[in-house]
């Protein structure tokens, strides 16, 4: 596969002055990374570097998606509720002595499946515009280029699509061998369950996990890297897991020693993010549960406890955005540095970034060669 073009970067190039000529000089970095391959120091400090540069962009794409996300949540319940209404009353409040009738049930059975597929398609949409976000900022700040909000809101909802399809694609493959334990232990199970002691039932599932368990995280990572050949190369789905499966092979161990270390940064920062919210909120709480219990003034309890959930939904929303993109960041930048290491990824954003040769100098008209005057007469 031929290496994708890269957009070209803006502004001055080249490494700082080294003391006294000793040594290599530095290399070029024109945006949050250097041009070299990447060591674990670089791909965190890229991470941190674009979420302070960009953060307000990500941050009014994750806001859109989140409003977004919620109206169209509310119409998915209001929707399922509306049609299966006539069946609520006979399921949830019988006669006394009867049970729910099927045609009561099976409604609401399916119902429930079929919003619960919505809001997995709603969520899966909205995280890959999220991550396609971050991707996109983290193209033209490893190269050092501008944007604005409207080219990564456009980009966002441009390549989500395909991010989508490359996340549900990567999720597939990588559990593939839970389904099977799972698939292979649940008949096991229903035909010995009489004869089985319940404990023993589960001895075969926990050993099936415990072995399907390495494979899901070896497919996890060997496709990690789809996302970003998406955003990065305008990639299909399909197109993308192939190329993260080739840009991983070989260096699989550090792939996911870097992984592992981004996800606990991303954890220990986004409880931390969430921390506060919780703590005010839980402060919140207290003179509602007092006023509660003095039966004094209700209003200005349900106030308190408005305030308290909104606190600790607003914390934790702040929280997942960053664990999310902030894992997206350090996969894109894993990303970069393979194909440094490969590639020549560096040479060619370099040759961007010192932009196209100067046009030659338009030619200018020979002067004319001076006229010689004729001989003058003597008279």
């Amino acid at each position: 596969m031929t290496q994708s073009s890269w957009p070209g970067a803006h502004g001055g190039g080249g490494g700082a002055p080294h003391w006294g000529g000793w040594g290599p000089p530095p290399p070029p970095q024109p945006g949050v990374i250097p041009l070299r391959p990447l060591s674990l120091g670089d791909i965190v400090t890229g991470s941190f570097s674009t979420f302070r540069l960009h953060w307000k962009r990500m941050a009014g794409v994750a806001l859109l998606v989140q409003a977004a996300l919620v109206l169209a949540t509310g119409l998915v319940v209001a929707a399922a509720v509306a049609a299966v209404f006539p069946h609520l009353e006979p399921v949830f409040d019988p006669p006394f002595g009867e049970t729910p009738a099927r045609e009561h049930v099976v409604p609401l059975l399916v119902a429930a499946a079929v919003m619960l597929v919505a809001l997995i398609v709603l969520g899966m949409l909205g995280m890959a515009v999220i991550s396609t976000a971050c991707l996109a900022v983290l193209k033209e700040a490893v190269s050092g280029s501008p944007t604005t909000f409207g080219a990564v809101r456009r980009a966002a909802f441009r390549r989500a699509p395909a991010v989508a399809g490359a996340m549900f694609l990567s999720s597939l493959v990588a559990g593939l061998p839970v389904f099977a334990v799972l698939a292979v232990w649940a008949p096991l199970a229903v035909a010995t369950a009489s004869e089985a002691a319940p404990g023993a039932l589960l001895v075969p599932l926990v050993l099936g996990l415990l072995a399907a368990f390495p494979v899901a995280v070896w497919l996890s990572v060997r496709f990690g890297m789809a996302p970003a050949a998406v955003v990065m190369e305008d990639a299909g789905p399909v197109a993308a897991l192939r190329r993260s499966a080739a840009l991983v092979r070989g260096d699989w161990w550090r792939v996911f020693g870097i992984t592992l270390v981004g996800a606990m940064l991303a954890g220990a920062i986004g409880y931390a993010i969430q921390l506060p919210f919780n703590l005010i909120g839980t402060f919140a709480l207290v003179p509602a549960m007092a006023v509660a219990e003095e039966g004094v003034s209700p209003a200005g309890a349900i106030t308190m406890l408005v305030v308290a959930v909104l606190l600790t939904l607003v914390g934790a929303i702040a929280g997942q955005l960053f664990q999310v993109g902030f894992m997206q960041l350090v996969a894109g930048l894993l990303y970069v540095d393979r194909r440094i290491r490969r590639e020549g990824l560096a040479e060619a954003l370099l040759a961007g970034h010192t932009g196209p040769p100067a046009p030659p100098p338009a030619p200018t008209a020979a002067p004319e060669p001076p006229q010689q005057e004729g001989p003058q007469d003597s008279r």
